[in-house]
């Protein structure tokens, strides 16, 4: 069954998906169970990668944040930083209930060689009771990858019952052949099964909202300078790159695309390295491509960069709904989680999701959209996620870029053809699940190999 467009593309904070939105609605969602039954605290502990790199992903700031009971999509950025300060302050936590227990960041225990059964990134809560110390509420939670959580014993995927959407499918087989059998683009296809839960105004609304944040999340970071938190002294470039691309292409000369859609990409994702607010599309990690391929669509596709506001809204929405469409097989048949299978699955995802939107606005069939989005995968094939010091900035800010020229290269080779090629999307998916299964866990998510070792952090 497909995954709503709308659990793919989530307004929420960096820097990570599953590292920081995740932990957060997995503690808003212990705390809400909770309520206001009396307790004399709350203990949390955390395992795999969540331990490994949540120092540097915002792990434990998160999770304080969703046990106060603030959720991603609502929180205030700058003000995370104001409750944490608090919270070091006085030693105390204010549950989402309003009852204060004792508690600090250093009380969360870190299990980083400990990996919980069903997913790398697992954390458990547990609420010791007022008034005899017993343990009340026992949860376990895993966090499976942009901002999707899961507690034990149940499915982690929110999807509709296949017999109450139109044009149910889960594979690039069986959406193709839906396309055939009702003549229906991709785009068409996603926005009928989204209408069984909203009226097609409500997901218009919904989708032009995610891309207006896309676009206030440049539009923020090509302003701000410095270094990125962490330690690691990164500089951020976009602002001084924005300022030069003015002064040397006023005019968006298409020649000059690629620096366009690199500064697009870099934008988004050093904001989203500092905490701020992006747009999950499908990851935190890989957050800039969609926003940088889509940017690339409404400039350098003459038909669309010349229309009025209608029409690129309408292209707005064609291409959200088919990416969505296409990373629901992702979803579904593999995983979009980097300490599962790599960046591949972060990644490799967001560039095939891209690459299959962008195929469409340029005029493909559902043939050529499931050709782009296979060739962007395929290349993104064995994609390690190894970031220093485990923070979401080194490679991940400049891979974003690159990976968004890759996927507007997937889509023009893809029109160039006429949808019939060797490798299917179904099989490139599989091929990326067990390159995911194959691959050592030193190069998923957990700061123990590749860049992360090799590059000195002093």
């Amino acid at each position: 069954m497909p995954v709503s467009v709308f659990d793919l593309f989530s307004i929420g904070v960096g820097p990570s998906s599953s590292h920081t939105v995740g932990p957060m609605r997995a503690a808003a969602d212990f705390a809400a169970r909770l309520g206001n039954t009396p307790v004399s605290g709350v203990v949390v502990d955390l395992y795999g990668s969540l331990a490994s790199t949540g120092q540097g992903h915002g792990t434990l700031g998160a999770v304080v944040i969703g046990l106060m009971g603030e959720r991603p999509e609502a929180i205030d950025p700058d003000a995370m930083g104001d409750a944490l300060a608090e919270l070091d302050r006085t030693g105390e936590l204010t549950l989402a209930g309003g009852q204060r227990v004792p508690f600090r960041i250093a009380d969360i225990v870190q299990h980083p060689l400990t990996m919980l059964p069903r997913h790398p990134n697992g954390m458990r809560l547990r609420a010791v009771a007022a008034s005899d110390g017993d343990t009340i509420l026992d949860d376990t939670y895993y966090s499976v990858g942009g901002g999707f959580i899961a507690r034990d014993g149940e499915v982690a995927i929110p999807v509709a019952d296949a017999a109450s959407v139109p044009y149910p499918f889960s594979s690039g087989q069986e959406l193709l052949a839906v396309c055939a059998e009702t003549g229906l683009p991709v785009s068409a296809v996603a926005l009928a099964n989204e209408t069984v839960t909203r009226t097609e105004d409500d997901v218009r609304a919904g989708l032009l909202r995610i891309h207006a944040v896309m676009d206030e999340c440049v539009a923020r970071s090509v302003l701000r300078r410095g270094t990125l938190p962490g330690g690691l002294e990164v500089r951020r470039r976009a602002a001084t790159w924005y300022e030069q691309l003015l002064s040397d292409d006023p005019g968006k000369d298409p020649l000059l695309a690629m620096e366009w859609v690199n500064l697009t990409a870099m934008a988004v994702n050093e904001e989203n390295a500092s905490g701020g607010r992006v747009v999950t599309a499908p990851t935190n990690g890989a957050a800039g491509i969609i926003p940088a391929v889509l940017f690339y669509a409404l400039t350098y596709v003459p038909e669309i960069a010349a229309a009025d506001e209608t029409v690129r809204d309408d292209a707005i929405v064609r291409f959200l709904l088919t990416a969505g469409a296409i990373g629901s097989i992702y979803k579904e048949r593999a995983s979009i989680s980097g300490a599962e299978v790599g960046c591949q699955g972060e990644v490799g995802s967001a560039a095939s999701m891209a690459a299959g939107g962008l195929a469409e606005l340029l005029g493909g069939t559902p043939a050529q959209v499931e050709n782009a989005a296979e060739i962007a995968m395929e290349h993104n094939l064995g994609l390690t996620c190894d970031p220093i010091g485990g923070l979401v900035q080194i490679p991940c800010i400049e891979r974003n870029a690159i990976a968004a020229n890759k996927a507007i290269n997937a889509a023009r080779m893809a029109l160039r053809g006429d949808g019939v090629h060797h490798v299917s999307l179904d099989q490139v998916v599989e091929t990326m699940r067990q390159t995911g299964a194959d691959m050592s866990s030193k190069y998923k998510e957990t700061a123990m190999g590749g860049l992360a070792v090799n590059v000195p952090l002093c």
